[in-house]
């Protein structure tokens, strides 16, 4: 088989790293994100193609055994899965990651090859510890963030007693493992008994995250699946494997910080398992919100749009689940071509994937231009005529804001009960993720239309197509 020299190796790593690096730009844009994802895609398939023929690997028939089922299931998996599962694939994909990392660490250890002396030697073992409790904690709090975020266990954190003292003893405990492993000089026991330590210590952490702040969560083992593949970079001695990690790592804490802040969340204590956030006590309140709910009819949200001049839409995990971003697309033309005023607005934490919001709209083709964060659209709500909230719950509760004992207490919200009128699609009366009971429903500006949202929005542009919308007035 043909061999590529060290050189052109180097320079086909460097070229990579290069492109992951565009790729990373460009997905922070919408307008650019597919230019992104083919620097990354052609990156990585020039990584493969020199990691193959650098001379290093000789049995290219298990490697295409192993490589050619992967790509055709991962083909299959990318195609079939609904968006409103890719907060749950994304949590398995970093699972897959981790449990690498801990594989790779335990054969590298029983390589019969591995020969280090001295310092090499002690910087080496420690590569291969670090990486396999990286690897390890971010195998098994992936698994338990697949499981809440699919509905497989609940969405309540678990707030075992004294689970901050466990966490800390299973801290201490894993520093005297690795001194263990470190004066052994090397040994699959304190490795396996490492990984089976941190593995708990993972899942008990995310276990003991609420599932408000379940979209940090999927964030933040991002950066743990980054730095887990760096680690293993360290081990495999691959100078891009430890880039690429590098950059995922770095990048998904980024991303955490400014997801915390977006939630008056605490960084610390949300990678510490919680710490900080226990159970609060009862709603200041003393009990659920009182007052009436008002319910309006497909007809009179239709009215009550076509009077509007500027209206904000406001899309939520509701969106994403019935599919109703297509609709939504061309109800947003229909008006806009009437001359209103048509914009959406997107909290940092809404749906179960940060961004998920922007991937369903931009999907639908719905203009880039009209798509605001919270912080470029809040201030210009009071002067909105008609606020449409799509299957949002927790990122318009006022009581995040008005009651400091709420579990939401502090997070910045969208606060659309200052428009002229606030239309809450939703199916029931049921709680959001956070569990916690909304105000807003029960407030005398807003209209309740209960249903599935995609077919009330098919009912809606239906409506708007048959009769036609009066002129504004200048």
């Amino acid at each position: 088989m043909p061999e590529l020299s060290p050189s052109l190796v180097t320079v086909a790593y460097l070229t990579s790293g290069v492109l992951f690096i565009l790729s990373l730009g460009g997905l922070s844009n919408p307008e650019t994100s597919k230019r992104g994802v083919w620097y990354g895609i052609i990156g990585m398939i020039l990584a493969l193609v020199a990691t193959a023929f650098d001379g290093t690997v000789s049995a290219f028939g298990m490697l295409a055994i192993a490589v050619v089922p992967a790509v055709i299931i991962g083909a299959l998996v990318a195609q079939r899965v609904k968006m409103t599962s890719m907060p749950q694939l994304v949590a398995m994909l970093h699972s897959f990651v981790g449990l690498a990392a801990v594989l790779v660490g335990i054969a590298t250890d029983l390589n019969p090859e591995r020969v280090f002396i001295g310092a090499e030697a002690v910087i080496h073992d420690l590569e291969i510890y670090i990486g396999v409790c990286i690897g390890a904690v971010t195998f098994t709090g992936s698994i338990v963030a697949f499981a809440k975020l699919q509905g497989l266990v609940s969405g309540t954190p678990l707030t075992i007693p004294g689970r901050h003292l466990l966490n800390f003893v299973a801290f201490l405990a894993t520093i005297g493992i690795g001194i263990w492993y470190m004066n052994a000089g090397s040994g699959v026991l304190p490795l396996v008994v490492a990984a089976v330590l941190t593995g708990v210590l993972g899942a008990h952490m995310v276990a003991a995250i609420g599932g408000a702040d379940m979209p940090v969560v999927v964030s933040m083992l991002n950066s743990y699946s980054g730095w887990a593949a760096a680690a293993a970079g360290f081990m495999l001695e691959n100078d891009l494997l430890i880039i690429t990690g590098a950059l995922v790592g770095s990048s998904g804490a980024i991303l955490s910080i400014i997801m915390c802040r977006g939630m008056n969340r605490s960084f610390i204590s949300v990678i510490l398992g919680g710490f900080g956030t226990d159970s609060p006590a009862a709603p200041a309140s003393g009990g659920a919100p009182a007052g009436q709910v008002e319910q309006v009819d497909i007809e009179a949200t239709v009215a009550l749009i076509k009077a509007a001049r500027s209206i904000v839409i406001v899309p939520g995990y509701g969106m994403a689940v019935a599919q109703a971003q297509h609709s939504l697309s061309e109800v947003t033309q229909m008006l806009r071509d009437q001359g209103k005023t048509v914009r959406f607005a997107i909290h940092p934490v809404a749906g179960r994937l940060p961004g998920h919001m922007n991937i369903l709209l931009a999907e639908a083709r719905v203009p880039y231009d009209i798509v605001l964060e919270m912080d470029e659209i809040n201030d210009d709500l009071p002067e909105t005529d008609v606020v449409l909230v799509i299957g949002a719950n927790d990122i318009v509760n006022p009581s995040a804001q008005d009651d400091p004992n709420s579990p939401i207490a502090g997070m910045p919200v969208l606060e659309v009960w200052k428009a002229g009128t606030t239309i809450v699609m939703k199916r029931s009366m049921a709680s959001g993720y956070a569990g916690v009971d909304n105000p807003l429903f029960y407030r005398d500006n807003t209209r309740m239309l209960f249903g599935d949202a995609k077919t009330n929005v098919d009912a809606i542009r239906d409506a708007l197509r048959t009769a036609a919308v009066p002129a504004l007035v200048k």
